[in-house]
């Protein structure tokens, strides 16, 4: 049973246990889902020439950053609701593409390059990719916290005299 605040009751996890498996789960499926894409489409991540590869990083870096700390604020919320794993996913999306460009600037490539860089990701698949891996993942810490459930248990681990 749930507690009237919506947070789990005796089965429910703890906000920061949730958080982090949550962190855990979103990062496996981004790079699951980018190398897949990849894999399949032939295509690269940031398809622009001469960018190198720290933009991809600090954009992941903040993608991953800015979803634990949603996914955090989400959590502690007087009443956790599922509709807060799409502002997750809107944070999230959002904190690649600023992630993407402060990377950019960082290791010095030209303006045209980075932003061609963010807006060609804002409109692939990636993008795609990305935003259900966050949402994914979001509602899966919201239904962990939620959630009263026990773990699962063999018929002979049960007390049933």
């Amino acid at each position: 049973m749930t507690d009237p605040r919506g947070r789990g009751g005796a089965g429910g996890l703890a906000p920061p246990v949730a958080t982090a498996f949550a962190v855990a789960g979103f990062f496996a499926l981004v790079i699951a889902g980018f190398g897949m894409l990849s894999l399949f489409t032939g295509a690269e991540v940031l398809a622009v020439s001469g960018l190198g590869q720290l933009p991809g990083i600090v954009g992941g870096a903040f993608a991953v950053g800015a979803f634990g700390v949603s996914t955090w604020f989400a959590l502690r919320a007087e009443r956790t609701r599922y509709g807060s794993a799409l502002i997750v996913t809107v944070a999230t999306f959002l904190a690649y593409l600023v992630g993407v460009l402060v990377g950019g600037v960082l290791s010095g490539v030209d303006a045209a390059r980075v932003l061609a860089a963010v807006g060609g990701f804002a409109t692939s698949w990636f993008a795609v990719v990305l935003a259900a891996a966050a949402l994914v993942a979001g509602w899966a810490a919201i239904a962990l916290v939620r959630t009263a459930a026990e773990r699962p248990r063999w018929p002979w681990e049960r007390d049933e005299d």
